[in-house]
């Protein structure tokens, strides 16, 4: 039986991807291996591997991340400057998700949604 999921993104730089996750999304540090980063929020994990030869152009790592609150989570980030991907704004789409998209310093997309 399955009963977690944790991705696996690409991450060029440690701090960079700490500062990120930790400060503007409000993720908390669950480890730093110097070259691996865990972070989590609510019951969401994510990991990071280093890359540092990645070309955040040719990166098409994504992430669906499912939310309960999503109006007031895209108004804190908001509040914290995060930049919202331009053609992810929040928004009701076809397939009864209110959802909005964002990309982190490495390009990986993080799709946040919630069931309408």
């Amino acid at each position: 039986m399955l009963t977690e999921i944790s991705p696996k993104l690409p991450m060029r730089d440690l701090n960079l991807t700490k500062e990120f996750y930790v400060k503007k999304l409000n993720f908390d540090e669950l480890a730093d291996y110097g070259n691996y980063l865990i972070v989590r929020k609510d019951n969401v994990e994510l990991h990071f591997f280093e890359f540092k030869e990645l070309n955040p152009s040719d990166n098409y790592g994504q992430v669906y991340i499912r939310t309960n609150e999503i109006d007031n989570f895209y108004k804190s980030l908001l509040k914290e400057n995060v930049e919202i991907h331009p053609n992810g704004p929040l928004e009701n789409k076809p397939w009864n998700q209110r959802e909005f998209a964002l990309l982190d310093p490495d390009n990986n997309l993080l799709t946040f949604g919630q069931s309408i």
